[in-house]
């Protein structure tokens, strides 16, 4: 019902010739730079201002080469591929991280703003979290763990947390595989787009203003936190992100320890979001995960969907972003998301620490800290 309601989405813009889909737009218009041998991280000519708003291409050469597939399609079409693969990798995150999926978890998905917004954006994040999920928490053995968390980060860079994952919790040729298939899936596009690559790699990969501003309050980044805060010196910056780094390293070695990969990986993909340098809120589509890890746990799950609804950012005033650093307020609703990992961090290590380390004999059973 879902796929079918969003196919009447599609097919009604289609036919009204009305802008749907901003980052699928982007996709697609990225492939065809390659197709016609135009310069891929320079305005993108087969962009409609009106659907993308002239955004540029932010993603590594090889992400272009596997859109190729969506040139060819109406920009429409290609939103509805993206948004039908975020429905069912939504659906597979949920089951795995929950087991079963609860009605009541399931009900609450369409009011995270995470997901809505994941959704009318076109944004391929969820597909990447799936890919990312199947690797890390694969139902059953596989002969090629590592291949699909190297080709997510070959796509999209922040999933190369996700490798040193894998290192942290023992799983060294899976880790050695991941990096592998990152480097060579890198080589392919640098074959391919020799130009573009050298462009990418020598600037286009640190250049924020590429993709936004960061101190607008959808970015819910450590960086963003701190612009906002009016603390610009990239030194802070680089000073909390290695502490966070540190923190989530001892955490997901004590999940691994404790027989929980997936309260491990959670920690994972929260770091990711906290020290990147731009997260807006569709990255942490993560949520999903996290809302399945807490079914049964109705008090936590509904703290969680009353702020990942985003009606704390929703209240900041439209323009306010750097006079927040002058209301207390103000702080505490522009950086929700941001605040909650970094507490939730911190009872997490707390707890840890005053629990002793026992493995439980089925390695499937989680620890309940919340």
């Amino acid at each position: 019902m879902v796929l079918a309601a969003l196919a009447g989405i599609a097919v009604y813009h289609w036919l009204e010739g009305t802008p749907l889909g901003t980052d699928s737009a982007v996709y697609r218009a990225g492939a065809l730079a390659v197709l016609h041998g135009q310069p891929l991280y320079e305005p993108l000519s087969a962009l409609d201002p009106k659907s993308a708003l002239e955004l540029p291409f932010t993603y590594p050469p090889v992400a272009a080469l596997l859109f190729l597939p969506l040139a060819g399609l109406p920009v429409p079409l290609v939103w509805l591929l993206l948004a039908a693969g975020s429905v069912l990798a939504v659906w597979s995150v949920l089951h795995r991280f929950a087991g079963t999926t609860p009605l009541v978890v399931l009900g609450a998905l369409p009011v995270l703003e995470p997901v809505w917004r994941l959704l009318s954006l076109g944004q391929i994040n969820a597909v990447l979290m799936v890919l990312v999920v199947a690797d890390v928490l694969p139902a059953r053995t596989r002969r090629y763990g590592g291949v699909l968390v190297g080709l997510a980060a070959a796509v999209k860079l922040t999933p190369l947390i996700f490798i040193a994952h894998l290192f942290l919790t023992g799983r060294r040729a899976e880790g050695w595989r991941a990096l592998a298939t990152f480097f060579g899936a890198s080589a392919v596009g640098v074959l391919v787009l020799p130009g573009d690559s050298w462009r990418y790699w020598s600037s286009a990969v640190v250049d924020n203003r590429n993709a936004g501003s960061v101190d607008w309050v959808l970015d819910q980044s450590l960086h963003g936190l701190l612009v906002r805060l009016g603390v610009t010196s990239i030194a802070w910056y680089a000073a909390l992100a290695a502490l966070c780094l540190a923190v989530a390293a001892i955490l997901v070695r004590d999940f691994h320890r404790r027989g929980d990969p997936r309260a491990a990986l959670l920690v994972s993909a929260g770091c990711a979001l906290l020290v990147s340098p731009l997260s807006w809120t569709h990255h942490w589509i993560w949520v999903v995960a996290l809302a399945g890890y807490l079914a049964g746990r109705w008090a936590a799950l509904a703290g969680v969907v009353a702020v990942f609804t985003g009606r704390a950012l929703a209240a900041v005033p439209e323009g306010a972003h750097r006079e927040l650093a002058w209301d207390p307020f103000q702080v505490v609703l522009g950086n929700a998301y941001v605040l909650v990992a970094l507490a939730a961090g911190v009872v997490l290590t707390v707890r840890l620490r005053l629990r002793p380390a026992t493995k439980p004999a089925d390695a499937t059973t989680d620890v309940a800290l919340f």
